[in-house]
C-alpha cells in the first residue's frame, strides 16, 4: 500500500497535492454541512470560499505586477482554502468586507512583510491574527470538528510523507501534548477531563500537517526544525495570556515564524540565465549568473518559480537539485524532459540568455560528511547524477582527496553525463563505473558486491528516479546494509 501511496506522491507536485487536499477537505465539510454534521449550511460555506479565493487571487495578481514578481497561483489559493477551512462561514453581506480583508491581508504579507524576497510569516495566520486587532471578527476552526477527524488525518499523512516533514509535526505533537498535559495536572484536572480536553483539540492535526509545514516558514535544517516545533509546541501548549493576546493557534505560529527566519536562509534569489547545455534531446544542464555570493552545500536543493505565459495544472514552481558546486561563480540545474512533460518544462526550454527565474528555498541534508575518512558510494540513476555533479567538482576545486565509488546507471553510455569531470578526480579517490542497463538489466546485490566489496564499511548516497531509488534500498537492506549508512535525495514529485 506505501509502494502506491508513493508512486502517486511521486507523480505530483508538492503544492498541488496540498491543493488537492485542501480542496478534498472543502468538499467533505461541504457534504457534511448538507446533512448537518457541520454547524452551518452548505452555501454559506460555499459563498465564503469564493469570496475569499477570488480577493486573495486579485490581490495577489495586482501586488505581484507591482512588486515584479511572479503570481505563484497555487500558493494563494492553498492559503485561501486554508483560510475557508478555519474561518466560519459567514451569513450576512456585511460581513463581506471582512472577508475581503483577511484575504487581502494574507496575499499582502507575501509582498510587503518580506526580507531578500522571502516571506516571513504564514499568510493565512497572519491574517487571522491582525484582523481580530481591526474588527471584532475571529477564527473558529471550524476543521477541528470531529467529523473532520478522519479526512484531516488522511490528508494530513499524505502531505507529510510527500515533504518529508516528519520530524517536525512530531516534534510538534509531542511537545503539545507534554505541555497540554503538565499544565491540567498543574491545574487539578483529572483524566477524564484530559482526554476530552485533547480529544476536543483535533485541530492541531489541521494545524500540524497543513499551516506548520509550509515550506517558505520552515527551517530547511533538521535539528532548527526539530527545536521551532517543540518550540510552537510549547507554546501553544501552554495556554498563557497576555492582556488581550492568548496562545491561539495563529498566534503561536507567528511567534514560531520569527524564530524560524532567524536561523533559516533568507536568500531569494532572481538569476538571470548564462547558458544552455545540451547533452542529449532531452538532457540539459541551465547555467544562472549569480550577482553575488551565495553560501550552500553540495547535493542541497532548492525550489524554483518560473514566470510562466501558459500555466497547466502542475503549476510554476519545481525542485531542482544544485548540480553546481559552491566553488563556482554561477548556478547549475540538470533537467530532463519528455514528451509529454509540463508546461513548466516546456517553457523552461524555450527559455533565452538573459530571461530570469526565482530560486529560493535552500534546503537539504544530502551533503557530503564532516569524516574524510568515511567512505562513500555514490548510486545513480539518470538526471539523478546533478548532487554528485556538484559535490565532485567541489572536491576537485578544493583538492579534497576522499574515498568515493560512483555507481552510475543510465540506459545506454550515449546518457551518461560529466564523466570528464568526474575521471578528473580519479587521482582524488573517486571511482567512476557506468552501467549500461539496457545491455546489463538491472544493478543487483552481485553487481554492487563485485564492484564495491568493502561496502559494509560505506555510506550510499542515492538518488535517482524514485523506482530506481526504492528498488536499490530494497538491495542494500538485503545486503545488510542498515538505514543509517543509507541516504537519499529529496524528491518532491519531478513531472
Amino acid at each position: 500500500m506505501l509502494r502506491l501511496i508513493d508512486a502517486f506522491l511521486n507523480g505530483v507536485t508538492m503544492y498541488r497535492l496540498m491543493m488537492y487536499v485542501l480542496s478534498g477537505l472543502l468538499f467533505l465539510a461541504t457534504i457534511f454541512s448538507f446533512f448537518q454534521l457541520l454547524p452551518f449550511a452548505p452555501l454559506p460555506l460555499i459563498f465564503t470560499s469564493i469570496i475569499l479565493s477570488a480577493t486573495a487571487y486579485l490581490a495577489n495578481e495586482i501586488l505581484a505586477k507591482i512588486f515584479q514578481a511572479p503570481a505563484n497561483f497555487e500558493s494563494i489559493f492553498i492559503t485561501s482554502l486554508i483560510l475557508s477551512l478555519i474561518i466560519s462561514p459567514i451569513n450576512s453581506l456585511n460581513e463581506v468586507p471582512i472577508l475581503m480583508l483577511v484575504a487581502v491581508l494574507a496575499a499582502s504579507s507575501k509582498f510587503i512583510l518580506a526580507l531578500h524576497h522571502k516571506h516571513i510569516f504564514n499568510p493565512a495566520a497572519l491574517a487571522i491574527v491582525l484582523v481580530p486587532l481591526l474588527t471584532t471578527f475571529g477564527p473558529s476552526w471550524w476543521v477541528g470538528e470531529p467529523v473532520m477527524l478522519a479526512p484531516t488525518l488522511i490528508g494530513g499523512f499524505l502531505i507529510v510523507r510527500k515533504i518529508k516533514r516528519w520530524d517536525l509535526v512530531l516534534s510538534f505533537l509531542a511537545v503539545f501534548s507534554l505541555v497540554t498535559f503538565g499544565a491540567s495536572f498543574l491545574k487539578g484536572a483529572d483524566y477524564g477531563q484530559l482526554i476530552r480536553g485533547f480529544s476536543s483539540s483535533f485541530l492541531v492535526l489541521f494545524f500540524a500537517t497543513v499551516m506548520l509545514t509550509e515550506p517558505q516558514t520552515t527551517p530547511p535544517v533538521k535539528a532548527w526544525r526539530i527545536l521551532y516545533g517543540s518550540l510552537v509546541g510549547a507554546i501553544l501548549g501552554s495556554n498563557f495570556h497576555l492582556g488581550p493576546f492568548y496562545t491561539t493557534p495563529e498566534l503561536s505560529l507567528i511567534l514560531g515564524n520569527i524564530f524560524s527566519f532567524l536561523v533559516s536562509p533568507k536568500e531569494k534569489l532572481i538569476l538571470p540565465l548564462q547558458e544552455k547545455i545540451k547533452y542529449s534531446p532531452v538532457l540539459y544542464d541551465f547555467v544562472f549568473k549569480l550577482d553575488r555570493p551565495f553560501n550552500y552545500l553540495s547535493g542541497q536543493f532548492m525550489e524554483w518559480t518560473y514566470a510562466l505565459k501558459k500555466l497547466d495544472s502542475r503549476g510554476n514552481r519545481r525542485f531542482f537539485t544544485l548540480a553546481s558546486s559552491p566553488t563556482e561563480e554561477t548556478l547549475r540545474i540538470g533537467v530532463r524532459f519528455s514528451e509529454n512533460g509540463s508546461a513548466f518544462k516546456a517553457q523552461l526550454l524555450e527559455m533565452k540568455k538573459g530571461e530570469k527565474i526565482v530560486a529560493s528555498l535552500l534546503s537539504g541534508n544530502f551533503t557530503l560528511p564532516s569524516d574524510l575518512n568515511q567512505k562513500l558510494t555514490f548510486l545513480a540513476g539518470g538526471v539523478g547524477i546533478t548532487p554528485f555533479r556538484s559535490m565532485v567538482k567541489y572536491l576537485l576545486d578544493k583538492q579534497e582527496k576522499r574515498d568515493i565509488i560512483l555507481l552510475y546507471c543510465v540506459k545506454t553510455n550515449a546518457d551518461a553525463i560529466y564523466l570528464k569531470l568526474f575521471n578528473q578526480a580519479k587521482d582524488l579517490g573517486v571511482k567512476t563505473v557506468v552501467k549500461e542497463t539496457d545491455k546489463t538489466g538491472v544493478v543487483t546485490k552481485e553487481v554492487i558486491a563485485s564492484q564495491i566489496p568493502d561496502f559494509k564499511e560505506r555510506l550510499f548516497y542515492l538518488s535517482g528516479p524514485y523506482g530506481m531509488v526504492t528498488s536499490f534500498k530494497k538491495v542494500l537492506s538485503e545486503m545488510g546494509i542498515p538505514a543509517s549508512q543509507i541516504k537519499t535525495d529529496y524528491f518532491p514529485g519531478y513531472v
